[in-house]
């Protein structure tokens, strides 16, 4: 049974991603149909492309992954299908799947070009429905477009080493439900750059001099439960997904707040990485 992903900025309190899986279940008599998340922020490409980029590897090769985020066609916005990594992306061309396909180079991307087959250009995302489900029943991507070579990258979203490189200045990609927030320094870049030396994290008026592994890294379970440094210690660590990330451990944002309201930090906020 093929797989379909859906990651739009819809939210789940209109009828939009209703009627998505129900086009799909019209199109295809047998498909699984999973959700990533529709609680993207609107049109932060960003935001869509850390999440999706942390989540298709889990799926099947060949799953068929839709992406819903800033999708209307336009001159400047115009409609693709890849395949990258033994998966199939679906999405406009406004550099979330430059961001997804950072690391590994695309096999295949077509600019779609059967928009004309369609009367109702206002129905949700119905091209990307009628790509996934040709893709579905083993159609060529050829067959719905046009060959590219490339896409529009988002390169204002890359952390930059100086020449002398003893720092990364990075910016924050995404907040978690936790309220982490969450850089786009990856670990491999972290440790090219160190080389073993020591460092110095700044964020606003916030200072880290240790990244951990993982939270309970940053525990001393030596030491008596009533003496040790737990709920409320800040911490900066390489996250699951192996970028570093700024946290609070253990908080509540709803009553003792998070990384990003005690910090200060939002969005595309700025911080630096300094080797000593």
């Amino acid at each position: 049974m093929p797989i379909i992903t859906l990651t739009t900025d819809f939210g789940l309190k209109d009828h939009s991603v209703a009627a998505v899986k129900g086009a799909l279940l019209c199109e295809l008599e047998q498909v699984h149909i999973v959700d990533i998340s529709h609680e993207i922020s609107p049109f932060n490409y960003t935001e869509a492309a850390y999440i999706i980029k942390n989540a298709y590897h889990n799926f099947p090769e060949n799953s068929i992954h839709i992406i819903g985020v800033d999708s209307e066609l336009t001159p400047e916005n115009k409609h693709l299908a890849i395949y990258l990594d033994g998966h199939y992306f679906i999405c406009a061309d406004n550099g979330i799947l430059s961001l997804i396909s950072s690391e590994i180079k695309p096999d295949k991307i077509v600019e779609i070009n059967i928009h004309d087959n369609f009367e109702r250009k206002s129905k949700i995302l119905d091209v990307f429905i009628s790509v996934a489900a040709h893709i579905c029943r083993g159609g060529d991507l050829d067959v719905i477009g046009k060959t590219r070579i490339r896409m529009n990258e988002l390169t204002h979203v890359k952390p930059i080493v100086n020449q002398t490189e003893d720092q990364i200045i990075g910016h924050i990609i995404y907040i978690d439900n936790f309220g982490n927030v969450v850089s786009n320094i990856s670990k491999k870049l972290f440790k090219s750059v160190a080389k073993g030396r020591k460092v110095l994290i700044s964020a606003r008026s916030t200072h880290f001099k240790n990244v951990y592994s993982n939270y309970s890294e940053a525990i001393n379970f030596k030491i008596p439960k009533e003496n040790r440094e737990m709920e409320g210690k800040k911490i900066a660590l390489f996250n699951s997904s192996d970028f570093l990330e700024l946290a609070i451990y253990k908080s509540n944002p709803l009553s003792v707040g998070c990384a990003s309201s005690l910090f200060g930090l939002k969005y595309l906020d700025t911080l630096t990485v300094k080797f000593l």
